[in-house]
């Protein structure tokens, strides 16, 4: 199984970028994306931003993240 998850564009650096998980700040790829800018929210895998999503989509998916978390962690 393959897993995505949300990020939040910090920094762009030509193909590299700086995101934040929830707190978690990380360096990804961009290559495979095109026009992401600081601000945008993105999909993540492997270390890729494969996929720019719309802000209210990234706010719903990051949602249910915590849910899962909340649900796993009682």
């Amino acid at each position: 199984m393959c897993l995505a998850v949300p990020a939040r564009i910090l920094e762009v650096k030509g193909d590299k970028g700086i995101v934040d998980f929830g707190g978690i700040r990380r360096e990804i790829n961009l290559s495979l994306v095109d026009n992401v800018k600081v601000g945008d929210y993105v999909l993540v895998h492997v270390g890729f931003a494969i996929q720019k999503l719309e802000r209210k989509e990234a706010e719903e998916i990051l949602k249910l993240w915590r849910e899962v978390s909340e649900a796993l962690n009682t």
